[in-house]
């Protein structure tokens, strides 16, 4: 009895310090919600921004792209950056996101290079049919993502066969109401005549339509540069804000899951503590029944 007590002694006390971790875990996810949230919310109006001016830019000079294409050739390389996660906890969080990347690249024809982002899917995506080319770190924080947008940057430039592939897709989580998630796919490059014709059209905010100070080349391109880098790191933020909300989600079910096996082994406990009073007890009746004859 003792080495059973004991046993489940030890198996409660594993349960109250995973319990501890479960709700430092859901308490550090729920604080990081709320931070990649904000950041979101305010990418989306500054992306607006940046579309508008683009507009403004190809409406004044609509050759000043020189996009001759409307898609890439039908051979070209794809580069695919996935969007992942460093740690664990997250559920279901890093498959979804490797089975949507191969769904998504499954049907295009060329070369295509997986570029993953985050340790989990770095490991997961090594068993893709498709080639993996340099991982990164995820940032610990909104304010470290500027980092990580111009390595994947000046990774993207610095390919090893000498250029950067035909186009580039970014491949994440986007959060939605209620703690959910969903796969997205937007393609960063090429800026092509498609996507020129795309964003010229879009309406101006105002009755007054604005003119551009400086040459529009200049303004073009700086637009351009800016366009690149809010994308991906709008990309990385929703991706943060999902892989955040999945893991409260996780650790929620885990806290409730923890909560009610430790529950179970304290009603086995004093079951079997109950059960060794009531054996010893019958033992004190035994006996004093056996010794009341002879008195």
């Amino acid at each position: 009895m003792s080495q059973t007590a004991a046993s489940l002694q030890r198996k409660l006390g594993t349960a109250a310090d995973l319990h501890a971790v479960v709700r430092t875990m859901k308490a550090m996810a729920a604080s990081r919600i709320g931070q990649y949230k904000d950041a979101v919310l305010a990418l989306d109006a500054y992306y607006r921004t940046v579309e508008l001016g683009l507009a403004l830019c190809l409406r004044q000079d609509g050759a000043a792209l020189r996009a001759p294409s409307t898609a890439p050739p039908a051979t070209a390389s794809t580069d695919a950056i996935v969007f992942g996660t460093d740690q664990g906890m997250v559920g279901q969080f890093n498959d979804a996101i490797y089975n949507y990347a191969i769904e998504t690249l499954e049907p295009m024809a060329g070369h295509k290079t997986l570029w993953p982002v985050g340790a989990r899917i770095a490991a997961r995506l090594a068993g893709a049919p498709y080639a993996c080319a340099q991982s990164f770190t995820l940032p610990a924080s909104p304010q470290a993502i500027a980092a990580l947008v111009g390595q994947i940057l000046i990774a993207l430039d610095a390919r090893p066969d000498g250029g950067r592939a035909a186009q580039v897709l970014l491949l994440h989580h986007r959060p939605l109401e209620g703690g959910r998630f969903e796969p997205a796919c937007q393609r960063l490059l090429p800026l092509d005549a498609a996507w020129a014709a795309k964003v010229a059209a879009l309406p101006w905010p105002g009755k007054a339509l604005p003119q551009l100070a400086g040459p529009t080349p200049a303004t073009l391109s700086a637009f351009v540069h800016e366009y690149l880098f809010v994308s991906l790191f709008r990309a990385c933020a929703e991706s943060q804000a999902s892989e955040n909300a999945s893991r409260l989600v996780a650790m929620q079910r885990a806290d409730t899951n923890i909560e009610q096996l430790h529950d179970e082994l304290l009603r086995s406990f004093h079951r079997l503590r109950q059960s060794g009073i009531d054996a010893e007890l019958f033992d004190l009746v035994a006996g004093f029944e056996a010794l009341a004859p002879s008195r």
